[in-house]
């Protein structure tokens, strides 16, 4: 940046475009004015009109999800703010980086300026204290006091938004203050801080030792691999290895399904072969996964009673929180620095009997085989899923939103090397499926974007498309209409008696042939199981298409865990004996 008088305004612009920032999702309002008007001096940084705040942030999460960039959002104060936190949360909850510059009132306007204003509520229009609203969901949130602080500010954001765990920073900047004049290179800047590489040789001196003893080990693979940015260097030490390999959902795209040594997705709507090896192994080597109760199940102590557990985390917070899971070797580092030592150090497992068993145990137990008989007249949506992963190549980044379908996709794809599947697993808000479709692909221009959806999930930002269409994306969006929140009434089914208030009774659908002509988007019916036969058409065409499926309105999960159980004992019941006969 140039040693000369500039905008505060155009200077925010300046560090973005600095840290290869090429695109801000925002919806315009007053108190973000003058840093809107700022693009309109700075070719090479473009902002992306939405329709929602909301959009905003969850554009942002996927951009810096899915691709090689790093995204900011612009926000105007009060509601245009306070929007943004659903999205922001995704960020938090997942270890995404990214940005968020709000615009506030002037100072001269806010609680406190003046004595006589600190108890009352509001002063300027529209002042909300989204600072400390954001807190909980963010690594660093501060609000710009005076002019002089900003380059510091947003150099210590972007420092500590993408070290250690990743995560969403926010900064609040008053109208006033955008357009005072500062001097960049006269002003106090960051300085980074040395890093802190950890020392691991006892640790890995005892993973050994766990490692020689186990005979019936596996791996367990987390998000965090990804996030961490380690996932091209996953495969040479997976290499090492000739065990057992299961994921979490957030971890599911990290290995091909191909490969003998994947046997599924565990947790709470896992894979049952998955959850049945987890479940009889005696060592579990977790890499980058919090081990949350969507993986354990809702009693912790039930997971894998008679296995060593060794814990691979960034996060310290994590290795220390288990809520009574025990865990046999704690390792605290990034990911990356695990990884590299053992390109230097010697070390084959294997375990073929083992892996046979387990091997035999899918097959047997697969997610192929799920609930293929169905109502003609509908859709099977495990079998949509299954043909839906035949026809997509490598090259293609599938999204799910909240609700069944998410489950039926992340029970029954099949994933290929090379391809991304995700949704905000942490959060999993309903309406992010689509804006996060835009945001993917913003940034993967070459990829297919496939967004899935339930017919209640789609609504909540289906304004949206709006934007889709704008910006001429050609995204597939995929709607699973079952007339309802499926999920929720397979839960009151469960535990309510059948009681489906809320769910279904008064729930109502557009027309989502005459929404799709409204938004100018093509529009397909996949009516039942013989019309899955021109999906690879649709799939394959370079428009943006919105393909409907009609699913049937009590279409059930399975397998699924009720609460408190542990992660084998799925629903429906199957045979205990048929499954002792496999790890015999």
């Amino acid at each position: 940046m140039k040693n000369k008088k500039i905008l505060l305004a155009d200077y925010v612009l300046d560090f973005l475009k600095e840290k290869n920032v090429k695109h801000v999702p925002l919806l315009i309002g007053g108190a973000i004015s003058f840093m809107v008007d700022s693009f309109s001096k700075k070719k090479k940084i473009k902002y992306i009109p939405v329709a929602n705040e909301q959009s905003a942030a969850m554009i942002a999460d996927a951009y810096s999800r899915s691709g090689a960039g790093y995204c900011c959002t612009m926000a105007t104060s009060g509601p245009g703010a306070t929007n943004l936190l659903t999205g922001i949360a995704c960020s938090y909850f997942d270890s995404v980086p990214s940005m968020h510059i709000c615009g506030q009132v002037n100072t001269y306007e806010q609680q406190g300026y003046e004595r006589s204003t600190r108890k009352v509520r509001q002063v300027g229009f529209q002042e909300t204290d989204i600072v400390n609203m954001s807190k909980p969901i963010t690594k660093f949130s501060y609000k710009i006091k005076k002019p002089e602080e900003i380059r510091f500010i947003l150099e210590k954001a972007y420092y500590i938004s993408k070290s250690g765990r990743p995560g969403p920073v926010l900064i609040d900047i008053p109208m006033n203050l955008q357009k005072s004049w500062i001097y960049p290179n006269k002003i106090k800047k960051f300085k980074i801080p040395n890093k802190n590489n950890h020392n691991l040789n006892v640790n890995i001196n005892k993973f050994r030792r766990l490692l020689k003893k186990s005979n019936k080990p596996i791996i367990i693979l987390g998000g965090g691999i990804r996030y961490s940015n380690s996932d091209r260097i996953l495969k040479n030490f997976l290499k090492k290895f000739q065990i057992p390999i299961v994921t979490t959902w957030s971890g599911t795209d990290l290995i091909d399904h191909s490969d003998k040594r994947y046997i599924g997705n565990i947790g709470v709507y896992g894979n049952r072969s998955a959850n049945i090896i987890t479940q009889n192994s005696d060592l579990i080597i977790c890499l980058g996964s919090r081990l949350d109760t969507r993986v354990t199940g809702g009693n912790p102590e039930s997971f894998a009673k008679k296995a060593k557990k060794i814990v691979v985390d960034v996060d310290k917070y994590e290795l220390l929180k288990k809520r009574g899971l025990k865990i046999d070797l704690k390792i605290n580092s990034d990911l990356k620095i695990f990884f590299n030592i053992f390109k230097k150090n010697k070390i084959n497992i294997i375990r073929k009997n083992w892996l046979v068993k387990s091997i035999n145990l899918r097959k047997q137990f697969c997610y192929s085989k799920i609930n293929k008989n169905n109502n003609n007249n509908k859709v099977n949506p495990y079998m949509f899923v299954l043909e839906l992963s035949k026809i997509l190549n490598k090259n293609s980044i599938i999204i799910g939103d909240t609700g069944s379908h998410l489950t039926w996709l992340m029970q029954s794809f099949k994933i290929k090397y090379g391809q991304m599947l995700f949704s905000a697993f942490g959060n999993s808000p309903m309406g992010y499926a689509l804006p996060a479709s835009i945001g993917a692909q913003i940034i993967n221009k070459k990829k297919k974007i496939v967004s899935l959806n339930g017919d209640g999930s789609i609504q909540l930002n289906i304004q949206e498309l709006q934007t889709l269409k704008k910006l001429k994306l050609p995204i597939k969006i995929i709607i699973f209409n079952n007339n309802g929140y499926g999920i929720i009434k397979q839960f009151q089914d469960l535990y309510l008696n059948k009681r489906h208030e809320a769910s279904d009774r008064i729930v109502s659908n557009p027309n989502f042939k005459i929404l799709s002509k409204g938004y100018g988007i093509n529009y397909h019916l996949i009516r039942n199981n013989k019309n899955l036969s021109k999906l690879k058409k649709i799939i394959k065409s370079n428009k943006s298409e919105i393909i409907e499926v009609n699913i049937e309105d009590n279409e059930k999960i399975v397998p699924k865990l009720e609460f408190g159980k542990p992660i084998d004992d799925l629903s429906p019941k199957i045979d205990l004996e048929k499954i002792a006969k496999y790890l015999s």
